[in-house]
């Protein structure tokens, strides 16, 4: 066997070819992200019948990631942040003129919710900090004057917002800050008084996603019996009364894994569909109207389908297919003649290479504890006693799925097994595992890691004497954590933002992460308090046990994990002669956005793991990381 053709990396993390297409609400067109001929995302829109794109965005330098087309049909509008700051600001392009217009100009202010109703196409609601940097106050915002007016204002605890099919806010999700737990409020009327029908502790799940059409109930996620029914690990898609918060209706549950993605029928407020995803997803559909389709589906997306936009009247739907060994496609499907045609592949230039396939394992770990976990191997090489790179998801209230996923490829490319791992505190396995993870960073969650290792060694699969570990967020403190708590374990390390001290972490978040501070403390411990919990999980306190290699990045801008938690690590590791490298990205925040900056750290990331796990380097790409705004910082100059 022989190793595949080494694939570039532009080709995996540059911009895509296209991506993330949204259909018009008349269905006529659709939107997409391109790059311009500078090289930097915009919108295009183009007919759905065919025809060369239009760009209607004009950023220079950072790149549009998130847009929607306005119900109108007339405005498409997008957010967009300076530098990564993440104070966004909603702006809207008028189609008909061209005009951009920044609907939220308000200096430090970010755009947070965005609601759209079809009774009101011409008005939006949207969440803003002006008032008070902590919460978000509902603005209405008029498309056609560009004027925001206070809908209603946040008492201060208010974390969600609901509203109801005519488009008034009736609803609401906040946090109490004496014991983390969830409150749902409504109100009879825009005028009413607020009244609590249902409250969820801390450990239990609970979340709301809209009225029914008639506004007597609320389809919510629930693990906890309201009125009816039994407590359930998992959360289950019920109908809540809205008088009293009793459960009225079992809509769809699984005992293995939280409910996933929810579609509705806009126009009466009823369930179409539920996804569950425990190893992967799958989707069942709920209404007899579209059981057809969710079928012709099932034959047509052999990857992971995410329904990603649709018209009006229903009658056409975007999906995107997210398959393990393929470029993301996305197609547009026609429920009048239920066929599937391709729109485009994101990655097309993906084509002329050899992927490697994606493959989920049930692990059990050293507490018999079992977490669902994905294995990449190289194509083209005996899968035996190979370099591992051990891929850490963010968050850690996220979790990793199967399908397509760049870092994968690039690393199963470069010939190195690759094993990605929903330890504890991942979310959607039920509320049991997310709370074995509270006040477990650099315990029992870090020990997660250890063992995912030791199960690809035991497998044949690693060299355990090559294991690297590769992360961002809190990917990268499971980085600094697993070098500084287990450095018998790894070879290297590569953190990403990853935060170095927690009591210093949760002393800088953003402001308007205040609602959810308390439930911060509960998961991850009271590390503002207890001066020997905090010295004992934060990585910093322990930089003289850091003697393997490990690779530092991070963005000057980041709001999240502030450049201040990198400073501090690389200068406790100066300070006791070990060895970090450490380098900055002056125009990023927490993560890289410009395709030149992506390209720049793989390609740093690819020769560090080389040097020290022994695989493959790809082609230098001068080309593709012009512009780019990295520096080697020298850990004697952090003072």
């Amino acid at each position: 066997m022989a190793p595949p053709e080494l694939i570039p990396q532009s080709v995996l993390f540059g911009n895509p070819d296209k991506a993330e297409p949204k259909i018009s609400p008349d269905g006529t067109r659709y939107a997409y992200l391109s790059s311009s001929d500078k090289g930097v995302l915009n919108v295009f829109v183009v007919p759905v019948s065919g025809g060369e794109g239009k760009m209607v965005t004009n950023d220079t330098h950072r790149g549009i990631r998130m847009f929607d087309w306005a119900l109108d049909n007339v405005h498409l509008l997008y957010k967009q942040d300076v530098g990564g700051d993440e104070n966004f600001h909603l702006h809207a392009v008028n189609l008909s003129t061209d005009v951009v217009r920044d609907l939220t100009p308000f200096e430090g202010c970010r755009c947070d919710a965005l609601m759209m109703s079809k009774e009101v196409p011409g008005s939006l609601l949207v969440g803003l900090n002006v008032r008070d940097k902590s919460v978000f106050d509902m603005h209405r915002v008029d498309l056609k004057e560009g004027t925001a007016v206070v809908d209603t204002e946040n008492p201060g605890d208010v974390a969600q917002w609901i509203v109801d099919h005519e488009f008034r806010i009736r609803g609401c999700m906040a946090t109490v800050q004496a014991d983390g737990s969830k409150v749902l409020r409504v109100r009879d009327t825009a005028e009413s008084e607020w009244r609590k029908i249902a409250e969820w502790p801390h450990d239990e799940s609970g979340g709301v996603h809209r009225f029914t059409r008639d506004g007597t109930g609320l389809f919510v996620e629930t693990s906890i019996a309201h009125g009816k029914g039994e407590n359930s690990d998992t959360t289950r898609l019920i109908v809540m009364s809205a008088s009293d918060g009793t459960e009225t209706e079992l809509i769809a549950t699984d005992p293995r894994c939280d409910v996933d993605d929810v579609e509705f029928d806009d126009d009466d407020d009823t369930v179409e569909a539920v996804s569950f995803d425990y190893d992967r997803k799958q989707w069942k559909a709920v209404s007899p109207a579209v059981a057809k389709d969710y079928e012709v589906l099932g034959r047509e997306i052999k990857g992971t389908m995410t329904l990603t936009s649709k018209s009006s009247d229903n009658k056409r739907w975007i999906v995107s297919d997210f398959s393990d060994v393929k470029s993301p496609r996305y197609c547009l499907y026609d429920r009048t003649t239920s066929s599937v045609s391709l729109l485009f592949l994101a990655r097309p230039k993906l084509e002329a290479y050899t992927l490697a396939p994606m493959s989920s394992h049930i692990i059990t770990v050293s507490d018999n504890e079992k977490m669902v976990a994905y294995l990449t191997l190289p194509p083209g090489t005996e899968p035996k006693s190979l370099p591992l790179v051990l891929v850490v998801h963010g968050g850690p209230w996220a979790r990793d799925h199967w399908g397509w996923n760049p870092q994968a490829q690039w690393l199963a490319n470069r010939g190195y097994a690759v094993l990605m791992v929903n330890f504890r505190a991942s979310t959607g396995f039920g509320k049991r595992w997310l709370h074995l993870g509270d006040a477990q960073w650099g315990e029992t969650m870090q020990q997660d890691l250890t063992d995912a290792v030791a199960w690809a060694a035991k497998e044949g699969y690693a060299d355990a004497s090559r294991a690297a570990i590769f992360g961002g967020s809190y990917g990268g403190y499971a980085t600094l954590a697993g070098l500084a708590f287990t450095p018998e374990v790894y070879c290297c390390g590569v953190d990403i933002v990853g935060p170095a001290h927690l009591r210093t972490l949760l002393q800088s978040v953003p402001a308007y992460w205040a609602p959810m501070k308390k439930m911060l403390t509960l998961r991850v411990g009271d590390v503002e308090n207890d001066d020997a919990l905090n010295q004992k999980a934060s990585p910093f306190y322990h930089a003289k046990k850091v003697v393997k290699p490990l690779l530092i990045a991070q963005g000057a801008n980041d709001p999240r994990v502030k450049q201040a938690e990198s400073d501090q690590m690389v200068q406790a590791m100066h300070s006791v002669g070990t060895k970090v490298e450490y380098v900055l990205y002056a125009d990023e925040g927490h993560g890289f956005a410009r395709p030149c900056n992506r390209v720049d750290f793989y390609q740093r990331a690819e020769v560090f793991l080389a040097q020290h796990c022994k695989g493959r380097v790809g082609p230098a790409e001068p080309d593709q990381t012009e512009g780019h705004s990295a520096s080697v910082i020298d850990p004697a100059s952090l003072k």
